[in-house]
């Protein structure tokens, strides 16, 4: 887990905007911006994935600040929540808005 990456800018590209279906869970539908960090890989060999949150609608890349990793303790990746809106959203904002998903994984979110 990279914690020291809390509080650094990063930019990406949204794969999943809000709004559409998850590849290989049809009726999963995502409520928040999701995509990747370019460049940056994370232990599943591919790019590090992030929820984007502080913006409503379906968008194609981002830019803004780490504010947490999700941590899965039964899964090979972790997941970076990015605020593009400045905003340091509460503990219990960001695991309502990520539960669609990481319901299904034992984690913790880590600030």
């Amino acid at each position: 887990m990279q914690k020291d990456i809390i509080g650094q800018s990063v930019k990406g590209t949204i794969d999943r905007p809000i709004g559409s279906h998850h590849p290989k869970y049809n009726d999963m539908i995502y409520p928040v911006n999701y995509g990747y960090v370019q460049g940056i890989y994370a232990e599943d060999g591919e790019q590090q994935d992030v929820y984007v949150l502080g913006v409503d609608e379906p968008i194609s890349s981002f830019e803004g600040i780490v504010i947490g990793i999700y941590h899965r303790f039964n899964d090979v990746e972790d997941k970076w929540i990015v605020s593009v809106d400045n905003r340091n959203y509460s503990d219990e904002e960001i695991l309502k808005k990520i539960s669609f998903q990481e319901q299904y994984f034992k984690g913790e979110l880590i600030r």
